[in-house]
């Protein structure tokens, strides 16, 4: 009798889970997404590789739990920080910036909204566990890399409100990095102008440089497309600001194309590469490849209250995106944009050939964790605070790293040691919603499609 009790317990706990599961998966992949069956399927086959996948590709799950359980650090609601609305590890890189210096930042801006800094701590604090289970690491030192991440967050926000550092001036080079990163940056360093061009595209017959089509992630865009985007393009120009704009010439397309195939949480949204002229080089090697983007309304909004004055200033969600881009770097993309095609709100930035990833295969041992964990600490507390740089242009009327030092208070031990026993908590629930995902895939998506 005790046992079937037990059983008949953990069956409904399951059951019940799985529900939910169900209802989200289905909720926001069919009726708010309104995904294909193919592009469901693509997509959740990437999101059950492991369980890092999955919490990548599930972020509205992730809100829809932590929106709901009381935290001791929140900023106050009339106080929120710009948030990057997606903060894992997989969303941060090596790449040049506009002054031709190879920098270390984030850079997936597509969930930007306003809201407590703390739902960007932790969903970060939940990857850096699921990231070091996959590489075996146990509990204790899973601990280690938490803490390590949470007090370099802590430790740099001090120092911009102390005034020893500048939010707006700090960027993260091969000068005051170390180990996976590090080795990234040296690898983008040695990398020529046209690595992009020479990947993307081919010089044709006629002697005219257009993107490569045996590249399977590159595909022709349909005539309707491809008149679409061309009777959009001058809005797209008309929105550089003035100190960015090249001239009209510098935009004019060359070709067109379709991607397909990157990131988790992206699938199905419409993307495009643009080749555009650049300075009319006879030799072709400063055209300029742009990343046109579908944007949507970010996952945060679905679970945050409703905030009325964000919307009235964001009410189009590329021009979002890049605001959130643009509030977090240290110099702006001077190709960004955004522009409306088809009722579908879109934007736009430079495929910079000087953009890379932090290797996994960097991470040889328990020293390269420490040191990729405590970069991307400062590095959060530098998007966080950086945020209000424009506070003069009405991004925010207050100081973000103020605010947050003050929601911790004097109990910095407190906050490091709530944010490191709750990642373990959710990190197991992670886990366990991993292995029901794929017993509803297996039972319910894959008979049903």
């Amino acid at each position: 009798m005790v046992q079937n009790s037990k059983e008949r317990i953990s069956e409904t706990k399951n059951y019940l889970r799985k529900q939910t599961l169900h209802t989200i998966l289905e909720q926001f992949d069919t009726s708010v997404r309104d995904l294909s069956k193919k592009d469901r399927r693509a997509k959740y086959d990437k999101m059950k590789q492991d369980s890092y996948s999955f919490y990548r590709g599930s972020a509205y799950l992730f809100y829809y739990d932590v929106t709901n359980i009381p935290f001791t650090h929140h900023t106050p609601e009339d106080k929120p920080t710009w948030l990057l609305g997606d903060l894992h590890m997989a969303n941060f890189s090596g790449f040049q910036n506009e002054n031709e210096v190879i920098v270390f930042d984030v850079d997936d801006f597509d969930e930007g909204y306003l809201g407590s800094y703390l739902y960007d701590v932790l969903r970060m604090v939940v990857s850096i566990r699921l990231f070091a289970s996959n590489k075996d690491y146990l509990a204790s030192q899973q601990d280690f890399f938490v803490e390590t991440y949470l007090k370099a967050y802590y430790k740099q926000l001090k120092k911009f409100v102390e005034g020893k550092e500048n939010p707006v001036k700090t960027i993260f080079t091969v000068e005051n990095t170390k180990g996976p990163i590090k080795k990234a940056l040296k690898k983008l360093e040695e990398r020529k102008v046209t690595h992009e061009l020479d990947k993307q595209t081919m010089i044709n017959e006629e002697g005219n440089r257009v993107f490569n089509r045996d590249n399977l992630k590159l595909h022709d865009v349909s005539n309707n497309e491809y008149k679409e985007l061309m009777k959009i393009w001058d809005n797209y120009i008309e929105c550089i600001p003035e100190p960015c704009f090249k001239g009209k010439d510098h935009y004019q397309i060359k070709d067109i194309v379709k991607k397909t195939g990157a990131g988790i949480g992206s699938i199905g949204l419409k993307r495009f590469y643009v080749l555009i002229e650049g300075q009319h080089d006879n030799e072709h090697h400063d055209d300029i490849i742009l990343e046109v983007k579908e944007a949507r309304a970010p996952v945060p909004a679905y679970f945050f209250e409703y905030n009325e004055v964000f919307w009235e200033e964001n009410n189009h969600h590329g021009k979002r995106v890049i605001k959130t881009q643009e509030a977090m770097h240290h110099m702006a993309d001077p190709y960004l944009g955004f522009f409306t095609m088809q009722n579908r709100h879109y934007y736009v930035r430079e495929r910079s050939p000087y953009e890379k990833d932090v290797n996994e295969k960097y991470f040889v041992d328990e020293k390269d964790m420490k040191q990729t964990a405590k970069a991307m600490g400062k590095v959060t507390a530098k998007i966080h605070a950086r945020a209000d740089a424009d506070i003069d242009h009405g991004l925010l009327t207050y100081h973000s790293e103020h605010e947050i030092l003050q929601a911790i208070g004097g109990d910095s031990e407190g906050f490091i040691k709530e944010m490191t026993t709750w990642s373990k908590f959710y990190m197991i629930r992670v886990e366990k919603d991993y292995q029901l995902f794929l017993e509803w895939l297996e039972d319910y998506f894959y008979k049903k499609n």
